[in-house]
C-alpha cells in the first residue's frame, strides 16, 4: 500500500522490512558470533565486549534453569543503567522468563501492587534497593532475591570503595530477610554446562511484560511479545542507519521502553557500543559525551533543557553527535532551538509508546525535518487520524485520534481484557494521542487526549499553552494544568520554574499570556516552583499536578 509519506523516507530505508521470527535474546547471541571482540558496554571506563556478555548470560540462564526458573515464570528486574542490567535480561529471555522491569523510584507501596499484579516470585536488584525489595516478602509471593552488586563491574580502585559500601547495605537488608539472597555474580562465574541452549521459546509468546508509568490513572502491565520486541530493534536500526561503528550514550532507563528498545535492544542488534549511565546529570552527561564521543543518544525535552542551562555548556563538544533522538513528551521549538544553538547538537524528535514497544515514527536523517512534527511512520507500520468520536477517519490538516497497525503491537494488558479490547480495536491500536497528519505524510501530535482541558464548552490543547512558556526568554520549565471549577468545568493553571537569578510576577506572566492566546485559553492561575514532579526518564508528570489541585479543593470543601 502506498502512503504519502514514503516519497519523504531517506533512500536507504525500505517501505517493508523482513523482520525473523526468533526469540529476543537472538539480538545479543547472534551479534556476539559476528563481532566477538567489539565493546558492547561501557561503565565508568571499563568496557565488556559481545562475547564476554554472551558468555555471562548463559552462565546465568544455566544457573537460572537449575533453581527452577524458567517458561513464563514473571522475574523482576530492579535495576539501573549498567552491565547488570544486560546481563540478567537476556538470561532471562533464554530461559523463557518474562522480564518485568520496574521503575527504581517507586516507593514500597507501589512496588508491593506491581509484584502482586504481575506474581512475581523473583526479584533482581542491587544493594541499594534490597531493604526496599526485602519489605516485600511477606505482602507479595516474593520467594527469592538475586542481589547484583555494581561494584563487580567497575575498574579498580572505584570498585574497592562501592564494595564496602554495598556489602553494608546488604548486611542491613539481610537482617530483616526471611527470604533468599543471592549473589549474583557468582552464579554468572559459574561457567555454563557445554551443552547449555536456551529454551525453546515460540517467539509469539510474552517476553516482556513493563508497566506503564501510571500518568494517566492506575499502571497497567503491558504484554510484548518476543517477535515484536525484534521488529522494533529492526525498525529502529533500519531507521537509524545503525552500524557498529556507532556508539550510544545510554541515560534513558532500560526499565523503560524508549531505553529498553532504542538504547539496547536495536543497538546490540547493530553491535553497537553502549555507553551506560546509571542516573542523569546534566554536568556528568556533558563530560561524557566530551570524553566517549557517542555519536547517538536518546533524550526527552528536559534532559535538553538542563544541558542548555548548564553553566559553560560551549565548553563541551558535541560535535560527535549524529542525532539526539527524542521522544516521550512534546518538543518545543523553543526547547529544540536553544539546545541546537548552544550545543551544535541535532535533535531527531520521534514518537513511540510501549503499547507498540517504543518508537515507530520520527524525522529522517536526510530528508526534511519539519520542527513541531513526530516525523514519518517507521517500515511497515500504518498510521491513521480519526474523528475523536472514533467513527470515521479525517482528512490531511484536521485534528483528532492517531490509530496504528504495527508489527510491534502489544500482546494486551496483563489481566485486563475489557481495557485491551478498548484500545485494539479490529487490528488498529488507539494511541490516545490527538493530533494530525499534513499532506506530505508528517504526523503531529497537539496533545493527549485525556489531557484535553474543556474551559467553558472549548477545547484547549496545553501543548499551544507549554509551547508559549518555553518561548518566555525568563522560562526554564513549565507546564499547564486543567483543574476542575464549578463555574467553566476546568480552569487552566500553569506551573512555571525560572531560570536562575530570574524574577518574575503574576501580572508580568498574565499580561504574556493574554498577548499571545484567546482569552479563554488564557490560565487563571501561575505557581512559580522550584521544581516540578517527573518520571523516571524525566517527563513532566501533568497527573500528579492535577491531583495535587483536587487534593486540595476537597481539603476546602472539608
Amino acid at each position: 500500500m502506498e502512503h504519502p509519506w514514503f516519497k519523504f523516507y531517506d533512500k536507504t530505508v525500505k517501505h517493508s522490512l523482513n523482520y525473523p521470527e526468533v526469540p529476543v535474546y537472538r539480538l545479543l547471541d547472534d551479534t556476539a558470533n559476528r563481532y566477538p571482540m567489539h565493546p558492547v558496554t561501557r561503565f565508568m571506563g571499563k568496557q565488556m565486549n559481545y562475547a564476554s556478555l554472551k558468555q555471562a548470560s548463559d552462565n546465568l540462564a544455566a544457573a537460572l534453569q537449575k533453581m527452577g526458573i524458567g517458561s513464563r515464570d514473571k522475574v523482576v528486574l530492579l535495576l539501573p543503567n549498567f552491565p547488570g542490567f544486560l546481563i540478567a535480561y537476556y538470561a532471562l529471555i533464554k530461559v523463557n522468563a518474562v522480564v518485568v522491569p520496574l521503575n527504581l523510584l517507586y516507593t514500597e507501596s507501589e512496588l508491593e501492587f506491581l509484584f502482586n499484579d504481575s506474581g512475581a516470585e523473583t526479584a533482581i536488584t542491587i544493594p541499594m534497593f534490597s531493604a526496599k525489595v526485602v519489605s516485600l516478602q511477606k505482602k507479595t509471593k516474593l520467594k527469592q532475591i538475586l542481589i547484583s552488586f555494581i561494584a563487580d563491574f567497575l575498574p579498580f580502585p572505584l570498585n574497592i570503595v562501592q564494595k564496602l559500601r554495598e556489602a553494608k547495605l546488604l548486611k542491613k537488608a539481610r537482617q530483616s530477610a526471611e527470604i533468599e539472597l543471592l549473589p549474583m555474580q557468582s552464579l554468572v562465574q559459574t561457567k555454563a554446562p557445554v551443552n547449555f541452549k536456551p529454551a525453546n521459546t515460540d517467539p509469539q509468546q510474552m517476553a516482556v511484560l513493563i508497566y506503564s508509568g501510571g500518568t494517566t490513572g492506575v499502571s497497567k502491565g503491558i504484554m510484548l511479545s518476543h517477535q515484536s520486541i525484534v521488529a522494533n530493534a529492526y525498525q529502529i536500526m533500519a531507521w537509524g542507519r545503525l552500524t557498529k561503528e556507532d556508539r550510544i550514550l545510554a541515560v534513558l532507563p532500560l526499565f523503560h521502553g524508549f531505553g529498553m528498545s532504542v538504547c539496547m535492544n536495536s543497538s546490540i542488534l547493530a553491535g553497537m557500543e553502549i555507553v551506560l549511565l546509571p542516573k542523569f546529570d546534566a554536568l556528568n552527561m556533558a563530560k561524557t559525551i566530551h570524553k566517549y564521543r557517542p555519536s547517538l543518544t536518546a533524550a526527552v525535552p528536559t534532559i535538553l533543557v538542563a544541558l542548555s542551562n548548564l553553566a559553560n555548556v560551549d565548553k563541551f563538544d558535541f560535535t560527535c553527535l549524529k542525532a539526539v533522538w527524542v521522544g516521550a513528551a512534546p518538543l518545543t521549538d523553543g526547547i529544540k532551538n536553544t539546545f541546537e544553538e548552544k550545543t551544535g547538537g541535532r535533535t531527531i524528535e520521534g514518537y513511540g509508546l510501549t503499547e507498540a514497544v517504543t518508537a515507530i515514527m520520527a524525522n529522517p536523517y536526510d530528508g526534511t525535518h519539519k520542527v513541531g512534527s513526530i516525523g514519518l511512520p517507521f517500515s511497515d507500520v500504518e498510521a491513521r487520524i480519526i474523528s475523536l468520536d472514533g467513527k470515521h477517519e479525517l482528512p490531511f490538516g484536521e485534528t483528532g485520534e492517531i490509530i496504528l497497525r504495527t508489527p510491534t503491537m502489544m500482546m494486551g494488558y496483563y489481566d485486563r481484557p475489557h481495557e485491551t479490547a478498548e484500545t485494539i480495536v479490529d487490528g488498529w491500536l488507539f494511541t490516545g494521542d490527538i493530533g494530525y497528519m499534513d499532506k506530505d505524510g508528517y504526523f503531529y501530535i497537539t496533545d493527549r487526549k485525556k489531557d484535553l482541558i474543556i474551559v467553558g464548552g472549548f477545547n484547549v490543547f496545553p501543548r499551544e499553552i507549554d509551547e508559549l512558556l518555553y518561548k518566555h526568554p525568563k522560562v526554564k520549565e513549565g507546564i499547564s494544568v486543567g483543574i476542575p471549577d464549578d463555574y467553566k468545568g476546568e480552569r487552566i493553571k500553569v506551573y512555571i520554574i525560572l531560570k536562575d537569578n530570574e524574577e518574575a510576577t503574576f501580572d508580568e506572566f498574565e499580561q504574556y499570556f493574554r498577548k499571545h492566546l484567546t482569552p479563554y485559553k488564557v490560565p487563571s492561575e501561575i505557581e512559580f516552583r522550584s521544581e516540578l514532579p517527573k518520571s523516571a526518564i524525566g517527563k513532566i508528570l501533568r497527573r500528579v499536578l492535577r491531583d495535587e489541585e483536587i487534593e486540595k479543593l476537597k481539603s476546602k470543601a472539608n
